[in-house]
């Protein structure tokens, strides 16, 4: 396993990434992306099963879907700095032809893309039928998706939620980002989802939570589910973050849901995030 401090100095490089990819656009959503750095950075530096380069089927490995695709920031750089592609590229966020579009697509072939998201409430669904399909190829892969708290206000995903244990899809594990926050304010205010661990129980799903803000917990949190996967019910993981975590005036509040920080907020924020490995 990786050293945590390791996976640690990664999260805290990425969150930079974020910083200055969205600062650079002069648009973006820094809040969820920096709140999932942790849990991103832990899946694919020391969880997931994948293999060198890029194949688009993902015979034989496992597979990750980002439903709120949105947080591309953070989905970018952990791609870049897991190989990927440059990270030099990072540089070209939201920038005019690039390929890292505001919320990812797949038409100019991005290594690591396997699915446009964006469009709210349809990872769930995708990812149930990745895993149906590795199902039906013999494939003992995992599949993995995050969606946010605030998508599960749609009801495209409590299709999929009921879906998933009737079909006994069990090679599935769903991260649900708590972090209580949406663009327009707290998700109790805007639409209450009531107590998320009793609703997926009550759909048949097999129910964890997670705090998504410490590396070790994450590690432990993500290697637990897998140990629960193929026993019949596939996963959920309500995983606690902060929205902004990291930076102080970005935290615990919906306020940098989907804005960019000025130069001057720039600085403020990498002064709390120490260059780790390297900036692109």
């Amino acid at each position: 396993m990786a050293a945590i401090k390791k996976l640690e100095d990664i999260a805290t490089q990425v969150r930079r990434d974020i910083i200055r990819q969205v600062n650079s656009a002069g648009t973006g959503h820094p809040g969820g992306s920096l709140g999932c750095a942790d849990f991103l950075t832990g899946l694919y530096f020391e969880i997931m099963d994948r293999k060198p380069g890029f194949e688009m089927a993902g015979k034989g490995e496992d597979l990750f879907f980002l439903s709120n695709g949105h947080i591309s920031p953070v989905f970018y750089s952990v791609l870049a700095r897991a190989g990927y592609f440059p990270v030099e590229e990072l540089a070209t966020f939201r920038k005019l032809n690039t390929r890292l579009q505001g919320h990812p697509t797949t038409h100019e072939g991005l290594p690591g893309i396997r699915v446009a998201s964006g469009s709210l409430g349809q990872g769930i669904s995708v990812a149930i039928g990745a895993a149906l399909s590795k199902k039906l190829n013999g494939d003992d892969k995992l599949v993995y998706a995050l969606t946010g708290d605030g998508e599960l206000q749609e009801g495209q995903n409590w299709e999929a939620i009921m879906f998933a244990p009737h079909h006994k899809v069990d090679n599935l594990i769903v991260t649900v980002d708590w972090n209580g926050q949406q663009i327009d304010g707290s998700t109790d205010d805007v639409l209450e989802l009531g107590d998320l661990r009793k609703k997926f129980r009550a759909f048949g799903w097999e129910v964890m939570t997670m705090d998504g803000n410490n590396m070790r917990k994450v590690i432990n949190g993500l290697r637990k589910a897998k140990k629960k996967a193929g026993n019949g019910k596939p996963v959920v993981i309500l995983m606690k973050t902060v929205m902004g975590q990291g930076v102080d005036f970005m935290m615990h509040t919906h306020a940098w849901h989907g804005k960019a920080p000025n130069d001057e907020q720039t600085a403020t924020a990498l002064a709390q995030l120490p260059e780790t490995i390297g900036d692109y």
